[in-house]
């Protein structure tokens, strides 16, 4: 295993001790333990397992060592995997509901038998939670919320999971000798922030091999369909997966009516009928005439000059509209007015902003997360850990931040690394609207990020109030997730966002489109309005590891989504650039 999934490991184990009422020594043992580990390099992890000088690190005991030093080498632990079965699995899945956690659990458990959701989400309904001593109402209707959530987003994955989940299936379907086009559709092509179920489009003249590799994978855990033209399975994700296979000559307006969204669809068979068309998956076929539009495709033999999407749409006199566009909220108006904007690229960005190490709540180092920026080929990257007021993150305070900025710019100064590494720090905006460190502290970093992580039920006058204030700080950035939404798990705080985005402008504020794929705030839906009105943003994906530098590719399908270009986003720019813009604003 390497660290992080060590980590992980170890910190699953204290939340399982806890569960089980062990001894609290006992359980923050693993939970430092998973903090140390963190903070050590993979180099260093490997060299102290083969020497067995783990125990030498302050903080790891024998029995610890050994345990990591297992993990390491065999990627199992028999302690861990004993430890999980020994619990009913349903207390680890009530950790599922937000506001519940270990020692809540313990108490549900011992004082009311609770060992599954439906077993709480009963114990709620009938007042019992309540009754519980540290529990009352608020929190006995905070469950219900939760569990409420939780059944109405389960049917649905963020965007990035869904695309992983996706790609190698992709890869595969265009690998066999039967297909000559594969493409994913439906809300996964058109980058919609959470997905239903995966639509995945095959031309072949020969479907059956293509179905039966495509139930056969082993990621498959259950087989809905298997059928000459469709093939329905559920992942072991739990994600549905739907496979449509088409002749070739059908496959371009296939494509597009399985991509597209309920409106967009409509306005493009309105717009075919005014030219005496019929638009469908079937094909483009005159809409006079007996019969239906699939029985004149199959009558023409599905004869058709029309082998691309832009080819279709220039039937229909527009340039091509890119899928992630296709949400009938004016694309097609706007294509007819003239060309469309040259949507952002991942080429495009040459650096990211908001990004998180050990100091704070990450889990990789200063040097290990600049050489995962290095190795993406990135000519900067920004490191804003958290702020003393974020206690639970293990927010720096002024000394630790002080010595964090030093070792950048002794980094720096050594080249190490071609990456340039910007000192920030993601500065909470405290409730009354001030900033977490003095302006003399603030002075001294390269940027701040200003974010919301506390005091969320504040009324929607006093948080826009609170955050306003904040983006009228002189050392102020950019501004963190403008909402504080966690996609699938709960909404965000009550703001006014048009008002931020005025006082953005008005003071030259970046609003950061963070890539987390749980947030993806400011939404898609503010930024072709925000945009045209000269609001600059950030696409930062709030790594907290290194695989996590990959999130900017949902910020980037979030931001194509909303009509953003190139000169829309503030980390598109040389680092030269950058340095002069983030110059030009501390000397103001």
């Amino acid at each position: 295993m390497k660290k992080a999934e060590i980590a992980a490991v170890l910190t699953d184990i204290g939340t399982l001790l806890e569960l089980k009422g062990e001894n609290p020594f006992k359980i923050r043992a693993y939970v430092t333990g998973a903090r140390l580990i963190e903070s050590l390099s993979e180099e260093e992890i490997a060299a102290r397992v083969a020497a067995g000088t783990l125990e030498e690190v302050k903080g790891i005991g024998e029995a610890l060592a050994q345990k990591i030093g297992e993990l390491h080498t065999t990627g199992k632990l028999e302690f861990y995997e004993k430890l999980k079965a020994s619990l009913p699995p349903g207390l680890v899945e009530l950790l599922e509901i937000p506001g519940v956690g270990p020692k809540k659990i313990k108490a549900l458990h011992e004082h009311l038998g609770v060992d599954s959701i439906a077993k709480l989400e009963a114990a709620c309904r009938a007042g019992t939670v309540a009754a519980l001593a540290g529990f009352g109402e608020k929190t006995q209707a905070k469950i219900l919320e939760g569990i409420a959530n939780r059944v109405a987003y389960g049917k649905r994955h963020v965007w990035f999971e869904a695309w992983q989940a996706a790609e190698p299936i992709l890869a595969g379907l265009r690998a066999l000798p039967q297909v000559e086009q594969a493409e994913h559709a439906g809300s996964l092509r058109r980058r919609l922030e959470t997905v239903g179920d995966l639509d995945f489009l095959v031309a072949t003249r020969d479907p059956q091999p293509v179905a039966d590799w495509f139930v056969r994978r082993p990621e498959v855990k259950e087989v809905t369909a298997h059928g000459e033209t469709k093939a329905s399975v559920r992942l072991q994700s739990g994600i549905q997966a739907d496979l449509r296979m088409v002749p070739p000559e059908q496959f371009v307006f296939a494509l597009h009516h399985f991509t597209g969204s309920k409106d967009h669809n409509v306005q493009m068979r309105h717009r075919a009928l005014q030219r005496g068309l019929s638009m469908s998956e079937w094909g483009l076929v005159p809409a006079e005439g007996e019969g239906t539009a699939k029985q004149k495709a199959e009558d023409r033999g599905r004869q058709t000059d029309i082998a691309t999407e832009e080819q279709l749409f220039r039937a229909l006199g527009l340039p091509f509209i890119p899928p992630e566009l296709r949400e009938g909220l004016g694309e097609i108006e706007a294509a007819e007015a003239g060309p469309l904007p040259r949507l952002l690229e991942e080429g495009d960005l040459r650096g990211v902003f908001h990004n998180h190490t050990t100091e704070s709540d990450g889990h990789n180092t200063l040097e290990e997360m600049t050489r995962a920026a290095q190795e993406l080929g990135w000519e900067y990257f920004g490191v804003a850990d958290h702020s003393k007021s974020s206690f639970q993150a293990r927010g720096l305070d002024e000394a630790r931040l002080a010595a964090q900025v030093a070792a950048i710019r002794k980094l720096n100064a050594a080249k190490k690394f071609t990456t340039h590494v910007f000192a920030g720090s993601e500065v909470d905006i405290l409730p009354d609207g001030r900033l977490d460190f003095a302006d003399d502290v603030l002075a001294t970093l390269d940027y701040v990020v200003a974010s919301v992580h506390s005091s969320f039920k504040q009324s929607r006058e006093d948080m826009t109030a609170r955050i306003i204030r904040a983006i009228e700080h002189p050392r102020v950035t950019m501004l963190g997730h403008l909402t504080g939404r966690l996609l699938l798990e709960r909404p965000g705080y009550d703001v006014d966002a048009d008002k931020v985005i005025d006082a953005a402008i008005a003071h030259g504020v970046i609003i950061e489109l963070n890539a987390a794929p749980w947030r993806l705030d400011m939404d898609w839906r503010l930024w072709r309005r925000a945009a045209e009105r000269g609001l600059l943003t950030s696409i930062n994906p709030d790594a907290h590891a290194t695989g996590q530098l990959q999130w900017f590719r949902a910020g980037v399908a979030a931001a194509r989504k909303g009509w953003l270009t190139k000169e829309n986003v503030f980390n598109t720019r040389s680092l030269a650039e950058v340095k002069q813009y983030l110059a030009a604003r501390a000397a103001r």
